[in-house]
């Protein structure tokens, strides 16, 4: 894992950490809608690294020029540069798409389970669902109901004995409860944070998140409800105690987890945050937000007007070699690395560019990768302390001296 991956996880964790302890203080300030709002910080410090960087001036160093004799007596023959990823890599791999499987496996099994509802049933609740807006062909028999099964059109599970187990209130407040959850986007939000999950299956503290998000997501549904209906307050904690709780499951937003009846009932029995504390702390986690990413971009070398100054002795010292692949292939040209250098002259991000290239041979771009990945340079100077910086270094690879 190099230098901006560990940085990226740095940030994701120390995220992580933040949410988790403002989480509560949050929702007594301002509700649990911005509370839950709170999430998107560690989502998008895993996403950063992804997102287009500002602008960077780029310092273009010599051409570093290869041919096969070179590699040849730098290393007794000529083999082609490692390409394969550390063990380290392999496992977290294995991890994150054993944990993606889990979740398509989960998804498919609840898809099989469900069928269509009868058409008596629909008809018997047909007034319930003209009230509410819900559309009968998004609605499922499945025994995990009532529950929000994600998918590109949401579909709401209802257990065969829907009608018997709530009356027509009840009914009515579970239909608007998963309304709310299809309106705020919140079945792609899980999805979201499922996927994230994945990613980072092997922190403890996204363990530990996990069933918090869960529960910030009920909570906010439910303030969303009751704001919109506080006549119904009474009979939606009537409700909830007369429900079964479900075992949480990675694809669902159930109407009720077994660990979330006390959170809920508590948040339901409280005084709630008006109108306008509700709105400052809104603002406050867009301010937060915004300034994360700024921080987060100027933290991993996204700042414009830097460069880099190549410390050519120690970096001739670690050449990139010809692979004997491509010397089979008779491919050659320039393969143009954008390197990040960072503060203590080691490498940070390194991609291919493309437009400056004139070879697009994949064995000769991951053998200039590899070496570039070795090499150290002099880091940029500002008011005498080194800071992060970007180097365009072009190696040649040439068959000319065959």
């Amino acid at each position: 894992m190099d230098a901006l991956r560990l940085r990226g996880l740095t940030l994701a964790t120390g995220a992580l950490a933040f949410v988790l302890l403002a989480r509560r203080p949050t929702r007594r300030a301002f509700g649990a809608g911005p509370a839950f709002g709170l999430w998107l910080l560690p989502m998008l410090a895993l996403a950063l690294p992804c997102l287009p960087g500002l602008h960077v001036q780029w310092f273009t160093l010599p051409a570093i020029r290869i041919l096969p004799d070179a590699a040849t007596a730098a290393g007794a023959t000529v083999t082609q540069a490692p390409t394969h990823l550390s063990w380290l890599r392999w496992l977290w791999l294995a991890g994150a798409l054993a944990m993606a499987s889990r979740l398509i496996a989960h998804y498919l099994h609840l898809r099989r389970q469900s069928r269509p509802l009868p058409a008596a049933m629909v008809e018997r609740m047909r007034h319930e669902l003209e009230v509410e807006g819900f559309d009968p062909r998004r609605l499922r028999l499945h025994p995990a109901g009532p529950a929000l099964l994600w998918a590109p059109r949401s579909l709401l599970l209802l257990p065969v004995d829907f009608l018997e187990r709530f009356d027509a209130g009840e009914r009515r407040l579970v239909l608007r409860h998963e309304l709310t959850h299809l309106r705020r986007g919140d079945a792609l939000w899980r999805l979201v944070a499922e996927l994230a999950f994945a990613l980072l299956w092997f922190h403890p503290l996204s363990w530990l998140a996990r069933p918090r998000f869960r529960l910030d997501q009920e909570l906010a549904c439910d303030e969303r409800v009751l704001r919109d209906a506080p006549q119904d307050e009474a009979g939606y904690a009537h409700t909830l105690l007369r429900s079964v709780g479900l075992s949480p499951m990675p694809v669902l937003i159930p109407w009720l987890a077994e660990p979330q009846l006390k959170e809920r009932l508590t948040m339901i029995q409280h005084h709630r945050p008006g109108t306008l504390r509700r709105r400052a702390g809104i603002l406050a986690i867009a301010a937060l937000l915004t300034g994360g990413t700024l921080v987060t971009q100027a933290a991993m070398g996204n700042q414009t007007n830097k460069q880099a100054g190549e410390n050519p002795a120690y970096n001739t010292s670690i050449r990139p070699r010809y692979p004997a692949a491509a010397i089979k292939g008779k491919e050659e040209g320039t393969v143009m690395l954008d390197i990040q250098v960072l503060a203590d002259g080691s490498t940070g991000t390194i991609t291919y560019d493309a437009k400056q290239s004139t070879t697009t041979s994949a064995d000769l771009i991951e053998a200039a990768t590899h070496a570039a990945r070795q090499w150290h340079f002099n880091p940029q100077l500002k008011d005498g302390k080194a800071i992060d910086g970007y180097a365009r270094v072009p190696v040649t690879f040439s068959l000319s001296e065959i």
